[in-house]
């Protein structure tokens, strides 16, 4: 008996992993890898946007606690830069090898910085967040040994349902994929570009950098000319000069929600975030105006 006792003193269940990412869409992605592990934690608020968030010291803190960091890198998320450079617990996205990340088609840099011309938007993809999705599944392996075969299986789980997911998402927006629009700012390439849909144009390349005026002139001659059926707005920003762009014509104005702020983080809530946005191009694109 005092043997039974010493042992139960003594035996303390193992910890969880203490998993941080950056903001919610690479924590959706993540749960659905640690499904049965662990919960990850995220360090942005739901409401913000990666292009200019501010790091508060429970920010901090958070990063200093956790065990595994993940975020996309240097080209998104710079307000995490200082903190975890060099860092060996940090899962860096933008490092994986043998994924296809898409390039910005005129070269530009992003967030007014010196980057190449990578586009850091790949949850927007369903192809691209799968592979990247089956790539950090090993990388949690490799920290998390012990509980390797779970991650594998919950990926295979997640690989399924994304590739059920495309085949109704497809569908659903086939009648409205010749529909011409503009978006707010250029976020949405791997998702057009899967589901082959027909943007004319972005007021902005990133969120904080203003239009020019070039664009905006460029913008509405093709709105007077009727080419384009909507204009997507995001919930993260409100720009005054879509309102003032549209002014005028017939053209329909829609939100796009690139980072799903109205969405709770759990199991399923990638393909929940996924048909979302379709849902929001089918409600603008499908108005007869």
């Amino acid at each position: 008996m005092p043997l039974i006792v010493s042992l139960a003193i003594f035996s303390t269940p193992v910890k969880a992993l203490e998993v941080l990412t950056s903001f919610k869409p690479i924590q959706m992605i993540t749960l659905e890898l640690t499904k049965g592990v662990t919960e990850p934690d995220v360090l942005m608020e739901s409401s913000a946007s990666p292009h200019d968030y501010a790091l508060r010291p429970s920010d901090a803190m958070k990063i200093q606690n956790a065990d595994i960091i993940i975020w996309f890198g240097h080209d998104l998320e710079t307000f995490m830069s200082r903190l975890v450079d060099g860092d060996k617990r940090v899962i860096t996205i933008s490092d994986f090898d043998g994924i296809e990340l898409r390039e910005f088609e005129d070269g530009h840099s992003h967030d007014g910085h010196d980057h190449d011309s990578t586009d850091p938007h790949f949850w927007l993809g369903m192809n691209t967040t799968r592979d990247i999705a089956k790539v950090l599944s090993q990388e949690l392996s490799q920290r998390d040994p012990a509980n390797k075969q779970r991650y594998q299986e919950n990926y295979l789980a997640f690989e399924q349902l994304i590739d059920d997911e495309k085949r109704a998402i497809t569908q659903k927006l086939s009648s409205v994929k010749s529909h011409g629009y503009f978006v707010f700012h250029d976020a949405y390439g791997y998702f057009e570009d899967e589901f082959e849909l027909n943007n004319l144009g972005h007021f902005t390349v990133s969120p904080e950098r203003k239009p020019g005026a070039k664009t905006l002139i460029s913008i509405r001659k093709t709105l007077a000319k009727g080419e384009a059926k909507c204009v997507f707005s995001e919930p993260q920003f409100t720009p005054a000069v879509i309102n003032s762009v549209t002014r005028g014509s017939n053209v329909e104005i829609g939100t796009l929600d690139p980072v799903a702020s109205k969405i709770e983080a759990q199991q399923g809530s990638y393909i929940e975030f996924m048909n979302q946005l379709a849902d929001s191009f089918v409600s603008c694109l499908a108005k007869e105006g």
